[in-house]
């Protein structure tokens, strides 16, 4: 039997906060049942402190992650792709599922700001995960 684990791809324009906060839950929550990549079309240096620190309070360690950049591969090797407001700057593949999730940016914004954020991304997350596995 081939591999059927899903790929799951979330994408942000920084890869710095949203899509970093989801592949984290992702990661936790899912296990080996899931392979999880995030990326981004412009990625920062490095992550937004406070959402590494939004997900510390959920036990999840987020803060040795690299944003990085997104690739046509990335894209091809995925299941399903998770964008996060990156508009057209994904690459379309047929057969993909593709899902846009409308989400404030965390960027620039407080704790108390990014706490609903991160529990939103957890929720569509735990969504996500019921669907994948089936």
């Amino acid at each position: 039997m081939t591999d059927t684990t899903p790929t799951v791809l979330f994408v942000c324009v920084h890869n710095a906060g949203r899509s970093q906060m989801a592949a984290g839950y992702l990661s936790a929550l899912g296990g080996d049942r899931v392979r999880v990549l995030s990326a981004g079309s412009e990625p920062a240096d490095r992550l937004n402190p406070i959402a590494v620190q939004a997900m510390a309070e959920e036990g999840i360690d987020i803060a040795a992650n690299t944003p990085a950049i997104l690739t046509t591969e990335a894209v091809k090797e995925s299941d399903v792709v998770i964008t996060m407001g990156c508009g057209d700057t994904c690459p379309i593949f047929p057969g993909k599922r593709y899902e846009d999730w409308d989400l404030t940016d965390p960027a620039g914004r407080p704790i108390e700001e990014v706490r609903p954020i991160r529990d939103e991304i957890k929720r569509r997350v735990e969504n996500l995960l019921a669907e994948v596995r089936g």
